[in-house]
């Protein structure tokens, strides 16, 4: 949210239009509410007073009711989905959906609301992600790469698909060449000294090893995904994450799954979403060896993929046309 904030805050102020964050700064055209808030009165009396109030929606919390993650983190995800639902509901006059999928995903849970929407992606700055001349990609070994804010709270569930996906790929026919997983992320060292010894165990011939990079600064991530030959888009169900955008923009393809947004988000150009192989619901053991099969796909058409990749980028997710169309739902 905070990415997004700051983005499409700079080019509202590029368009002329003043952005104020505080609600008793008044008066105001229009609010944005960004996911959810805990000031639902001082929303309410936004909403009577007669000014507009738009809702940008992702998805819900859902990972929780599956996988075990402690009362305190379903006591916050529960809360979450509540203030969000309650708003959606109750106070807004429109919605900014940030896939279709999330549009359906909501109205199949929550039912349909007498409010318009609008789907509108997520967008990038072409100019700032885009394709390197390929210095920053290895040539000794392949790079698969995974970005996630956190893989914690249940979603070390993605790193095990993303570990599993690297060793088969480093044991089919690739010649001599090995194979790094890079993952950017906050991990636990529990969850990383798992994954070690299971290499240990399963890594013949040290075909394959893991880079954990952790967090990054803004400054780093272009030069990471212009670096790695695949981007894997790890997590299930997702409603549009900013990583496989970003990836796209620098002109590296994106292997995942094809739950959530990720076909509508690639298209025919950015990939290869391959089947679940059972109920992401309820991340069921997905098909890793179909996924390992869209790896090689790509690893034996890079070139193509790349180029693909960046068209994707470029006709679907430029910033100033997210920019635009948000500025039209608050002020249409």
């Amino acid at each position: 949210m905070v990415s997004f904030q700051g983005k499409l805050t700079a080019g509202l102020n590029s368009r002329g239009i003043e952005v104020t964050f505080d609600l008793g700064d008044i008066p105001y055209d229009a609010v944005l509410v960004i996911g959810g808030t805990r000031r639902l009165g001082r929303i309410w009396q936004v909403k009577r007073s007669g000014t507009p109030i738009v809702q940008r929606l992702d998805g819900m919390n859902w990972i929780h009711r599956v996988i075990k993650t402690g009362l305190r983190h379903w006591l916050r995800a529960e809360y979450g989905n509540f203030i969000l639902s309650s708003i959606r509901s109750s106070l807004v006059d429109k919605i900014a959906y940030q896939s279709n999928f999330s549009a359906g995903w909501w109205e199949r849970v929550k039912g349909k609301t007498n409010c318009p929407y609008e789907v509108i992606h997520n967008g990038v700055d072409l100019t700032e992600f885009s394709p390197g001349d390929g210095a920053d990609r290895p040539d000794e070994f392949i790079r698969l790469l995974l970005v996630e804010g956190s893989l914690l709270g249940g979603y070390e569930f993605g790193l095990e698909n993303a570990v599993k996906l690297t060793s088969q790929v480093a044991h089919s026919h690739l010649g001599d060449q090995k194979v790094e997983l890079m993952v950017v992320g906050k991990v636990s060292q529990a969850t990383r000294e798992h994954w070690e010894n299971w290499i240990k165990r399963h890594g013949k011939n040290d075909r394959f090893h893991i880079n954990w990079a952790g967090s990054v600064s803004h400054k780093q991530i272009v030069a990471i995904y212009r670096g790695a030959h695949i981007f894997f888009s790890a997590d299930i169900n997702a409603a549009c994450p900013n990583s496989v955008i970003e990836a796209l923009a620098c002109g590296t393809p994106v292997i995942s799954f094809d739950t959530g947004a990720l076909p509508e988000l690639l298209g025919d150009m950015g990939g290869i979403a391959v089947p679940y192989g059972g109920d992401p619901w309820q991340l069921d053991s997905p098909d890793i060896p179909t996924l390992t099969l869209s790896a090689l796909e790509i690893l034996n058409n890079l070139d193509q993929y790349q180029e693909t990749a960046r068209k994707r980028a470029e006709s679907a997710f430029n910033l100033d046309q997210m920019v635009d169309k948000y500025l039209g739902l608050l002020l249409g």
